[in-house]
């Protein structure tokens, strides 16, 4: 799922070196091999359709299979890491997404996400701009 969404998302817009770095570290690999306890997954018949990864009030990740997006995978995920995050005494919810990825940032914002921030993306050493959002729960 990581991989589909680094190609169908990241993919056209990153540098070839970003690209490179990328598969060449296994950061996908990686991350999914350090987190893939802490992961809620939603299925729809027996299949994944998306996962959802957070930390404290951080949510880390979250990924739907393009087959399944436009279903409401991606606000069931966020409603139930939302429950946890204020079950677990957290006054909000805070998530990033870069600035290229528009469909990520209506989603937030139609959930009730706000933008309270940007700064540049030294992750993917891009040159791109993340941009945070927060909820009150």
């Amino acid at each position: 799922m990581l991989q589909e969404t680094f190609e169908g998302t990241w993919l056209p817009h990153i540098t070839e070196e970003s690209a490179q770095r990328y598969v060449e570290s296994d950061i996908g690999g990686r991350y999914v091999d350090q987190s893939w306890p802490e992961f809620s997954v939603a299925e729809i018949d027996g299949d994944v359709a998306g996962l959802i990864h957070w930390r404290a009030d951080f949510i880390e990740a979250l990924h739907v299979m393009a087959s399944r997006q436009g279903q409401g995978v991606s606000r069931k995920l966020l409603s139930h890491a939302e429950q946890a995050i204020g079950a677990a005494g957290f006054a909000q919810a805070r998530l990033e997404t870069d600035t290229f990825n528009l469909r990520s940032q209506t989603l937030y914002k139609a959930v009730g996400y706000v933008e309270t921030d940007r700064y540049p993306d030294d992750e993917w050493d891009s040159g791109f701009t993340t941009v945070l959002f927060e909820k009150r729960l």
